[in-house]
């Protein structure tokens, strides 16, 4: 019973472009943002069934100055906002502004342990929420996220395309 009661929490955990918005090449602005189809809905169902939905996600274009932080925070918050439209939310964002080849100083580093394929996103959130790593899923659509989660300890599924709502309805999703 005693660890039942200590017991993290579950989570799916998503990379952001490529799985929950159509990948357009550095989706920095939110007039950039197009929902995967079934994202929305896949969320709102996970949010029902109790589950964190937890968003780790490289933003490069931030180290190439494509465009800032803040505008990567405005893409957050319209995300947030067309989720609440439907009842559903992402219960936090983690972001890796750093690249090794980045053309803005501030960002340049060489590996940073938050940029996937490192672990360092995952692992904050695991601590930052109290989530079981046998209890986590991240869902990612390259290589570099299936490292970061194997990095992490915890399972990874690579997202095809299509029907973001449709994939997650095959799967065993963590309890």
């Amino acid at each position: 019973m005693r660890e039942a009661m200590n017991a993290g929490r579950a989570a799916v955990i998503f990379d952001r472009d490529g799985v929950l918005n159509l990948d357009h090449g550095y989706v920095g602005e939110p007039d950039r943002l197009e929902w995967t189809p079934g994202a929305r809905r896949a969320i709102g169902r996970l949010n029902r069934a109790g589950l964190l939905v937890i968003v780790v996600t490289n933003q490069s274009g931030v180290a190439r100055g494509r465009f800032d932080e803040a505008a990567v925070d405005r893409l957050h918050a319209v995300m947030r906002a067309d989720l609440a439209q439907d009842g559903a939310r992402i219960d936090a964002f983690y972001v890796c502004p750093f690249h090794s080849e980045a053309t803005v100083a501030a960002y340049r580093h060489p590996d940073h342990p938050d940029r996937k394929p490192n672990p360092g996103l995952i692992l904050k959130a695991l601590a930052d929420w109290a989530i079981d790593p046998g209890r986590a899923l991240l869902v990612g659509d390259q290589p570099s996220d299936l490292e970061a989660a194997r990095r992490a300890g915890i399972a990874g599924v690579r997202f095809p395309g299509g029907d973001l709502g449709d994939f997650l309805a095959t799967l065993t999703l963590p309890k």
